[in-house]
């Protein structure tokens, strides 16, 4: 029986793209960019907002984004946060603003990567880009146009920014150097200013109108996107790995549409994604600010499932069908032998697959039986529900898979002491404060127990 295949419509060049539907029958306008920056506080409570230069560089660019295109009356050519009105809820403006957007523009600055918000509002609409990026299968260029309002560091960028290796000096070697927020304030840089705030415009009707992304989900939970930039450090990392079938080892009563020359080429969302589901969720867990290695658990099994602490956290892509097969079987076997908790499952699966049908109570149970020990939180993630049946829940599910992962992880990997000889740990004592029975207690004058206030020099 064939396969369902990719038919939905891609919206063409020249196509109106200028509002869409947010599910109640009304037309919602779909700004060109949306701006995420980093609020900046006051220094003191009398100060005028700090963040009235970020609004006056908003205001510079959408005049110039309305002056090269065609927007109707009404249609806003950008959206901030501060354009909300009192009242309003914030979440759902927001939701619906990165689902509609057609480029997003993260203004770059010391505050912006350490901000929670700013990072749920990347990942939100990187999602997006990524689906996109299954649906047409196409290189095009990202719909990520960053913009510098303070220079930061290479060292600095997380790996979703750090990917984009976006050339700033194109706008200017100043505006390389100063960002916007110097240009805006010296008065001697106001032609670069001018000069920058424009070419970013060019750049950013040029991405619109060149990719025409799709529209992602209005009604999302904001609070529950999580953040595309990970804790200051080293880059962390993640295997992601599949165990399905391929061309060559079907079940006899399996067709061959979902499958290619290898593993790694299983892709069971042909009429959503062009692309195989491994590349599709690789995408997603790099903006999740991870390195991915990816590979076939067969091949990789025994490095992921040698005995002692994890190397890195794991995420595993398993087909049903793969099940069927005695040497899937005694892979998951080895799998749950032993507590891996830093190993999560993903169990994908089409509803409109005509094959699952028939054998989805078998399929089911034999998911059930091979993940058997995996029946609390503590043994380790696995897809809830029989597994995501399409793949905008496969997006949805993944973020919580990769987050247990890193957390079970966290609890199991080896720790490494700093270098050196180590130092006694001190004790509160009854008589003072000492380290040990063998080490004589501090005496703690003019009172009967230690105190904070009896640390303090006199006069303090």
């Amino acid at each position: 029986m064939a396969f369902p295949t990719l038919t939905s419509h891609l919206h063409g060049r020249g196509e109106s793209f200028v509002s869409g539907s947010n599910g109640s029958g009304k037309s919602v306008p779909r700004p060109y960019f949306f701006l995420s920056y980093a609020h900046t506080p006051k220094n003191h409570p009398k100060d005028r907002d700090p963040n009235l230069w970020v609004e006056r560089f908003y205001r510079d660019l959408c005049d110039h984004v309305l002056q090269m295109t065609s927007l109707p009356e009404g249609v806003p050519a950008g959206f901030m946060d501060q354009e909300m009105q009192p009242g309003e809820g914030w979440q759902e403006r927001l939701s619906e603003a990165l689902a509609y957007c057609r480029v997003f523009v993260p203004l770059y600055s010391p505050r912006y990567f350490l901000s929670e918000q700013c990072g749920r509002e990347w990942f939100a609409f990187s999602k997006r880009a990524v689906h996109h990026q299954s649906r047409s299968n196409s290189q095009s260029v990202s719909e990520i146009v960053p913009a510098l309002w303070v220079p930061v560091p290479l060292k600095q960028l997380p790996q979703p920014a750090e990917r984009l290796q976006f050339n700033h000096a194109s706008f200017g070697s100043d505006y390389a150097d100063e960002g916007f927020y110097g240009l805006i304030k010296l008065r001697y840089l106001r032609e670069q200013y001018e000069r920058a705030v424009y070419l970013l415009a060019k750049r950013i009707v040029s991405v619109a109108e060149e990719t025409e992304i799709e529209d992602g989900d209005p009604h999302q939970d904001y609070l529950a996107v999580p953040s595309a930039f990970g804790p200051p450090g080293p880059a962390r990392e993640l295997d992601l790995s599949v165990l399905a079938c391929s061309r060559s080892d079907l079940p006899g009563d399996r067709g061959p549409d979902c499958y290619g020359t290898h593993a790694r080429d299983w892709n069971p969302y042909l009429q959503e994604s062009s692309r195989p589901l491994v590349e599709h969720a690789a995408d997603l867990v790099r903006n999740l600010d991870y390195r991915v290695r990816v590979g076939e658990f067969d091949a990789d099994a025994a490095r992921l499932l040698a005995p002692g602490p994890p190397k890195a956290p794991g995420l595993l892509l398993l087909d049903r069908w793969a099940l069927a097969t005695p040497h899937g079987r005694e892979l998951v076997r080895r799998l749950s032998a032993e507590d891996r908790p830093w190993i999560s499952v993903m169990v994908p699966w089409n509803r409109d697959d005509p094959e699952a049908g028939p054998r989805d109570d078998e399929l089911r149970a034999a998911v059930d039986d091979a993940l058997a020990p995996r029946v609390q939180e503590s043994s380790g993630h696995r897809s809830p529900g029989g597994g995501p049946a399409s793949l905008k829940a496969f997006s949805q599910e993944l973020p919580g898979a990769v987050k247990a992962a890193e957390k079970h992880y966290t609890a199991h990997a080896r720790t490494y002491p700093p270098e050196g000889p180590s130092e006694p740990i001190p004790h509160v004592l009854p008589t003072g404060i000492g380290y040990g029975s063998g080490v004589p207690a501090r005496p703690v004058h003019g009172t009967d127990h230690p105190s904070i206030d009896a640390e303090k020099p006199e006069g303090s």
